[in-house]
């Protein structure tokens, strides 16, 4: 157990399910500690039936902290979290600042524990459109390694912040009144589209977005050879992203194996019934940890390819649950 825990970006979106998750899930510690920007510091916040104040986020707030849960922008990341560190704290960060750092773990609990366990300072919990998709890669690669993935997402417009759902909701009914809408989150309208970009655009075409998936996935794996061709799109969904992955796997793994692999893997749910239209969907999966899986069939392209429909919870299992689950480990280690 940690004697102190702070929470760096507690009035955040993410932030909020953290603190949520931690009095859900009975985190324990003897004192916790709620930092934000200036802005926030000194509005009063509810933890465990207790009334606490939220502190201003400095170098000098993490005196006397052992473990810290942040979630902040990458600029916010990259200024403060080396003073949580020097000050003797761990460290699980949320930005995308940290991960590809050769010196910091990128971590899933369900895939590479041990690098949270042996890691000095900061861990980086991944993208989420990444963590759902090697969640569901987990159980193939240890069955049979996998050789290449193809996927394609859709992703819910939290993944822009609290201004992505409003640019969904206020877009959408502008465009039924059939007035104007000026978008903040989107460089094009979401509302009734499909916007083929997420992040700016990286080598050969592809976005940061869709980078992000191809080297996040093989440092968590710690195989360079892991091939990842990705495809991220914005849909009008205000939660949950969903992708479609298609893996090809040394070996053939039937469906039926691939059923069998999710259900007995933790933090995976299977909904496959096609004949009856039972498959996960974002409506549904909303609010939960789990990863959801369906679709289940194969690749009539290629004799070792599976394909699968995938679904899960962009600001919990994506993000706050990521890193509570990664605190939880640490608990245990410390």
């Amino acid at each position: 157990m940690f004697k102190t825990v702070a929470v760096v970006g507690a009035t955040g979106a993410v932030g909020r399910i953290i603190i949520k998750l931690l009095e859900e899930r009975n985190f324990e510690a003897e004192q916790f500690r709620f930092l934000a920007s200036a802005r926030s510091a000194g509005n009063p916040i509810q933890f465990k039936n207790q009334e606490y104040t939220i502190e201003e986020l400095t170098h000098d707030a993490f005196t006397g902290v052992d473990l810290v849960i942040a979630s902040t922008p990458d600029d916010i990341a990259a200024e403060y979290l080396p003073s949580a560190v020097k000050a003797g704290a761990k460290v699980i960060d949320e930005s995308g600042y940290w991960r590809m750092n050769e010196d910091v773990a990128l971590v899933v609990p369900e895939i590479n524990p041990e690098a949270a366990i042996n890691a000095k300072g900061i861990i980086a919990s991944p993208n989420c459109s990444t963590t759902q998709m090697v969640v569901a890669m987990k159980p193939l690669h240890d069955a049979s390694p996998i050789q290449r993935v193809i996927v394609s997402t859709y992703q819910a417009t939290s993944g822009a912040g609290v201004q992505g759902i409003a640019d969904l909701e206020d877009g959408s009914r502008a465009f039924l009144d059939k007035e104007d809408y000026e978008y903040k989150a989107f460089a094009h309208p979401i509302a009734f589209n499909a916007i083929p970009q997420i992040g700016g655009e990286k080598e050969s075409g592809y976005t940061s977005e869709e980078m992000k998936m191809v080297y996040e996935t093989r440092k968590i794996f710690g195989d360079d050879s892991i091939q990842v061709n990705p495809t991220c799109v914005r849909i009008p969904v205000a939660n949950c992203h969903s992708e479609t992955i298609t893996v090809e796997t040394e070996r053939a793994i039937s469906p039926e194996e691939a059923k069998d692999l999710f259900s007995s893997f933790p933090g995976i749910v299977v909904i496959d019934d096609l004949q009856n239209g039972k498959y996960p969907l974002p409506s549904e999966c909303s609010g939960r940890d789990e990863v959801f899986i369906g679709r289940i069939r194969k690749d009539i392209s290629h004799p070792n390819g599976l394909s699968f429909w995938c679904v899960s919870d962009n600001l919990r299992k994506g993000a706050a649950t990521n890193a509570v689950q990664i605190a939880e480990l640490l608990s245990k280690q410390n």
